[in-house]
Order: structure tokens, then sequence, then C-alpha cells
């Protein structure tokens, strides 16, 4: 099954401590790239940006800013955003809120962010709310690129996400191996469109959440 590009906005309605889109009203996106950073994609995905003078924002693996630090630190001299991915790609569902908790504590660690995004998007209300009195802000997003999904070509990934740009939405990618030629070619388009459609691409500022 392929999942929706756009949240549900009863999602949204039933987890409103978690940040679903960014509060503005000017023509401006959110780019978001998960997993990495990756030695190969993730410089590709710099490349990019810098020539569309965009801004984005990874949410990094720890265990991959450890074994990929130059990557990591073209990141943030580069001048975008990076969240906490936890160390070890936890899947929060199936591992008990102590070990959860103990990973994205290792991952802040080299990780210098309030933000954080669980991976796969799944996470337990208790570890919800035990990364909230941590000083965390959870970040999720608006729209799903759907970047990673086998059943859908470069077209099909770049439709998904140029027929939802919207003011505040927040888009998100895979700077991943699973993902490469999809995100690519779909990263590439919605640049394009925003450009011609006068929308910037910024990072997210935590100053505003």
């Amino acid at each position: 099954m392929i999942i929706p590009a756009l949240i549900p906005r009863m999602v949204t309605w039933l987890f409103p401590n978690r940040v679903w889109q960014m509060p503005t009203a000017q023509k401006e996106i959110f780019l978001s790239f998960d997993d990495g950073p990756h030695p190969r994609i993730t410089p590709l995905v710099l490349d990019m940006l810098a020539s569309h003078g965009a801004k984005a924002s990874f949410f990094c693996i720890g265990d991959r800013v450890k074994r990929f630090p130059g990557i990591y630190q073209r990141i943030l001299d580069e001048g975008h955003a990076i969240g906490n991915h936890t160390f070890h790609h936890l899947n929060g569902w199936k591992t008990n809120d102590a070990d959860y908790l103990t990973n994205i504590t290792a991952a802040a660690l080299c990780i210098d962010s309030r933000l954080f995004r669980p991976p796969y998007g799944r996470i337990k209300g208790s570890q919800a709310r035990a990364i909230v009195a941590k000083g965390f802000k959870t970040i999720m997003w608006t729209v799903l690129s759907g970047d990673y999904d086998a059943k859908l070509n470069p077209a099909q990934c770049a439709n998904r996400v140029l027929e939802n740009i919207e003011p505040g939405f927040i888009f998100l990618f895979h700077d991943a191996e699973k993902a490469e030629k999809n995100m690519l070619f779909a990263l590439e388009k919605l640049l394009e469109a925003c450009k011609i459609q006068g929308f910037r691409c910024e990072k997210i500022n935590d100053k505003l959440l």
C-alpha cells in the first residue's frame, strides 16, 4: 500500500504537540531529509540545494554522524539545520522507553539540536512525553515524498510533492540509498517549481516553535 502524500488532518489533531507544519503565511516551504549523513548522497543533495539557494533541515542518525563527520560538518557550514534521528534509527514502537531515550541521548552528544524526528514516524506516547520533558521539539511532516517506496517511480514521487506546495508545509525526503533515484529527481523538480512560483525553501527554525 502506498501511503498518501499529504498527512491526514485527523492525525495532526490527534497529536497536536508534534510539529506538522511551520507557522508562516509567507511563500516558503521547509525541506527535510532523514537518515543521513551519507558519504555520497548527502553531498549531491547539498550541491543541489546550493545551486538553488535553498536551505533544508537534516535529521541525522548519530552513528552516521560519527562515521561521516566531514559530511555532517558540511551541512552545518552551509547553513542548514540539523536534528536528532536517534543514534541507531530505532523504531519507537518496537523499543522500550529506557532504551529509546538512551539512544536519543547518545545521538545528542554529537547532534546539538532541539529538533527531533522519530524514525519511521513511530513513537509511543510515553516516549513523546519524555522527549518533550528533555526539551526537544518533535518534528513530523506535512508532505511525505515517498522517495523510499519501490512502488513509486521518480515521476510519481515528483508529483506527490509538486501537488502540495503550500506555505509552511514540511516536506520529507531521505538522503539514503533506498531513496536516491526518486529523491534526487523529485527534489530537483520541487526546487524548480518553487523558483517559478516564488517560494523560498527554508530550514526549520526552532525559535519559531
